[in-house]
């Protein structure tokens, strides 16, 4: 039998001390089927406000006479009784006696979840995904929103969305309550306001109404508010007032981030007369003043500050969170950091799953950001670190390919020295993917690193994505080669056979095989027209086979979507893919 401080625990704890003698666990009835989240057969004693312990910090002590629980306050008791089901889980018949003390490195650890780019989950499955993070110590989620809530005087917006109602959204609140997970509203409140924009009843309120022109000189639909307009601030504080009383959270998202046509249209007059950062911030701060006046403290991602105004930081507002997002390893969380402390800004970092266009996943960037981005929040003593998980380009990726890098990060915000990338491996199979025979997470690790088989950068981990979005158009580089996707596509193949021999007692593992095998053929879709277009061949012989792989795709995908997600937004996350496959069939074909 495993001594205590060698199960594998996630987040591993920061400290175990070992005992003699073993707790039995009596047998259970055989009728009972296993659940990912079943209370140990052995209930464990606890008590709260214990003295000389850490905020949110609790001690596990387990005797062969039975198991106790002192904490520091609530929080800490719940994270025992995790602490104390993962272990309970891992101890079949005997439990190996001794004490754990744990607490946090981070104070708030929290999780985004993309619900905009056109994926809204069901009720069910964000239950399911709360219990999940509630188990690894997460205790602070948002939904990511721009259009997905169901306003009640804004139905054109998001009549085709399947947004989230008022009365989903309070059940959710107290779900995670239960469970010491705040649950913060999100509403973007000044770029990324494209879904509102697009309609003629909003237009008006764009920064230019008419369109714009990007950074990659093509013309690009309104995205931005117009900040000198009182009519776009009054829509946002009706939007605020609806929302916020469904949330208990004291914390408000306001986004803030990419807002690309800031001074291009009605704003340019005044950013020609005072800047473009004096307009950008004085717009913050209104909304700054709305959030305060529901008693919201207000957060705002960060990237326009450093792309703009970097040398504007002792005139930011103290009163709002920066939260500064980067989504590689090599993203400057320590140089931003040390900025931020010596500025005396409250701020936050955001890693990322970095799982969104990649079909698959890619460690090195979702468990690379989250180690840099904890790290340097150590150091520099940032408030919270703030895991997202985006869906940009029609959210192909399915929910299981995101599970690594969550569990990834609620590890490390919790105790990063301890929780090693091979540690956090360790704990996989037993308390993510629930899998007896030991496969299913390697598997999924192993499908993560794809992109090294398709080239040495991580900056690529997105190519096979955007082999399928751009598709005949698509530039390969120099380092991509037939041989290279051959590699990638074996890969991709031989986990996912491996998976097939999993033993997941949870009740969506079939679910989740079959989530992972779509992820796996869009890729190999992927790999197949670069190889074709390597060979630039467009025959209606070279593109049979791919339509026919494409066929499956555009099949799997609604059934796989609907699975877990509302039918909302599925129609746009298939266009590209329908496209592609429209191509493929075509009789005469001109790329």
């Amino acid at each position: 039998m495993h001594a205590l401080d060698t199960l594998p625990l996630l987040p591993y704890p920061r400290s175990i001390t070992r005992a003699a003698g073993v707790l039995h666990v009596p047998a259970r009835p055989e009728v009972v089927p296993p659940t990912p989240h079943a209370e140990p057969a052995i209930p464990v004693e606890g008590c709260a406000h214990v003295a000389g312990l850490h905020a949110q910090g609790y001690r596990l002590t387990i005797t062969p006479q039975g198991a106790h629980i002192e904490a520091a306050d609530p929080a800490g008791l719940f994270y025992g009784r995790m602490t104390w089901r993962q272990v309970a889980r891992l101890g079949r018949e005997a439990i190996p006696c001794g004490v754990i003390e744990d607490w946090p490195d981070i104070p708030v650890r929290g999780v985004l979840l993309d619900i905009s780019r056109d994926k809204v989950p069901t009720m069910a499955t964000l239950c399911l995904l709360i219990e999940m993070l509630a188990e690894w110590k997460v205790n602070h989620i948002t939904l990511y929103m721009e259009h997905t809530f169901a306003y009640f005087n804004h139905r054109d917006v998001w009549a085709a969305a399947a947004p989230l109602t008022a009365e989903e959204v309070r059940t959710l609140d107290a779900f995670c309550r239960e469970r010491h997970i705040e649950l913060a509203p999100f509403q973007n409140s000044f770029g990324h306001f494209e879904r509102w924009l697009k309609h003629h009843r909003y237009r008006p309120l764009a920064e230019c109404p008419d369109g714009f022109v990007g950074a990659d000189g093509k013309w690009r639909a309104p995205t931005t508010l117009d900040p000198t307009n009182p009519a776009a601030l009054a829509l946002i504080a009706e939007l605020y007032a609806e929302l916020l009383p469904n949330f208990t959270s004291q914390r408000l998202y306001i986004g803030g981030d990419e807002t690309w046509e800031l001074g291009k249209g009605h704003s340019r007059q005044e950013v020609e007369q005072r800047g473009q950062g004096a307009v950008y911030f004085d717009y913050l701060r209104k909304l700054k003043e709305l959030a305060l006046a529901h008693g919201r403290t207000p957060l705002y991602f960060g990237d326009m500050v450093w792309n703009h105004f970097s040398n504007q930081l002792g005139v930011m507002d103290r009163e709002m969170v920066h939260v500064d997002w980067g989504y590689y390893r090599s993203y400057p969380y320590r140089d931003h950091g040390a900025k931020l402390a010596d500025a005396n800004v409250p701020f936050w970092f955001a890693p990322g799953t970095s799982t969104w266009c990649t079909l698959t996943g890619c460690n090195e960037a979702g468990m690379g950001s989250n180690r840099a981005a904890v790290q340097a929040g150590i150091e520099f003593g940032a408030g919270g670190i703030l895991n997202t998980d985006w869906g940009d380009a029609g959210h192909w990726q399915t929910l299981p390919v995101s599970f690594i890098g969550f569990a990834a990060g609620a590890a490390m915000a919790w105790f990063e020295e301890g929780n090693a990338d091979g540690v956090i491996r360790a704990s996989l199979d037993p308390h993510v993917f629930h899998d007896a025979a030991g496969v299913m997470g390697q598997a999924a690790y192993d499908l993560a690193d794809t992109w090294l088989k398709v080239s040495e950068n991580p900056t690529c981990s997105a190519f096979l994505h955007q082999l399928l979005a751009d598709g005949w158009a698509c530039q390969l580089p120099a380092n991509v080669t037939k041989s290279t996707l051959i590699e990638a596509e074996a890969h991709v193949l031989a986990a996912i056979n491996r998976m097939s021999q999993a033993r997941m007692d949870r009740p969506d593992a079939g679910l989740i095989v079959e989530e992972f095998a779509h992820n796996a053929r869009m890729a190999v879709a992927a790999c197949r027209l670069g190889r074709l277009l390597l060979d630039k061949d467009t025959s209606e012989r070279g593109r049979a086979p791919l339509a026919h792989e494409l066929e499956l795709v555009v099949a799997e995908h609604r059934r796989v979507w609907l699975a877990r997600n509302r039918p909302g937004g599925l129609d746009d996350s298939l266009r590209v893919l329908e496209t592609r496959l429209k191509e493929c069939r075509q009789p005469v074909f001109v790329p």
